[in-house]
């Protein structure tokens, strides 16, 4: 090195050594983006993990324990048989169970999932279904209100769902009733010659407000 720099003028000297400096501050930069994005990672797992391990999501709304009043809606999407029981058996499945006060027979049933995608903590509503008999009530638009106050509870970031594309009347229930838009994710222009059949929708949930003691800390 001595005999490098001595071959060197001084301004030479002072190109070469601002030129390292660049170059420490940038690998040092990308080093702190690096880490910053892989503590963003750990802490989405760590939302999502937690969200999981818990044993009742509804004792976080206890007004919501009973629906008491009358109404019921709902989009239908059907059911496959082994790759849908596989997918409902699994242990990351949630389910949201309404049953009719009288009989106490389960009028509908929602399947959603605590889960990461593209990085992001969310809850994904897997699928919603609801007994003819109870439909165009509000039962619906009542259990998405609770899985969106579950999602903002545990501090997912947004709630998704996929919808059919020959389904109307669920994509005119989740767009324009309850405000839900298409996902970045969802598949715009397809690759292959074959169009996509379904959607992605989504809806970001507002930022908690940190309590007294996180603001305190």
């Amino acid at each position: 090195m001595l005999s490098i720099f001595r071959r060197l003028r001084p301004r030479q000297i002072l190109t070469v050594t601002l030129q390292a400096q660049r170059r420490t501050a940038k690998s040092k930069e990308k080093r702190q983006k690096k880490q910053q994005e892989i503590s963003r990672l750990k802490a989405s797992i760590a939302k999502v993990e937690a969200a999981n391990k818990l044993e009742d999501p509804l004792s976080m709304l206890m007004p919501f324990k009973k629906f008491e009043r009358n109404g019921y809606e709902a989009s239908d999407w059907g059911w496959s048989d082994r790759e849908k029981k596989t997918e409902m058996t699994e242990d990351k499945a949630w389910y949201l169970i309404a049953r009719d006060l009288d009989s106490k027979k389960p009028v509908a049933c929602v399947h959603f999932r605590f889960d990461l995608e593209c990085d992001d903590e969310v809850l994904y509503c897997y699928e919603i279904q609801i007994m003819p008999e109870a439909r165009r009530k509000g039962l619906g638009k009542f259990l998405m209100q609770i899985l969106e106050l579950l999602a903002h509870k545990t501090d997912m970031k947004k709630v998704m769902l996929t919808i059919f594309k020959h389904n109307p009347v669920g994509r005119d229930f989740f767009v324009n009733k309850l405000k839900y838009n298409v996902d970045e994710i969802s598949p715009q222009t397809p690759l292959f010659e074959e169009e996509y059949c379904y959607e992605i929708l989504s809806k970001i949930m507002p930022e908690k407000k940190p309590s007294a003691v996180e603001k305190a800390t």
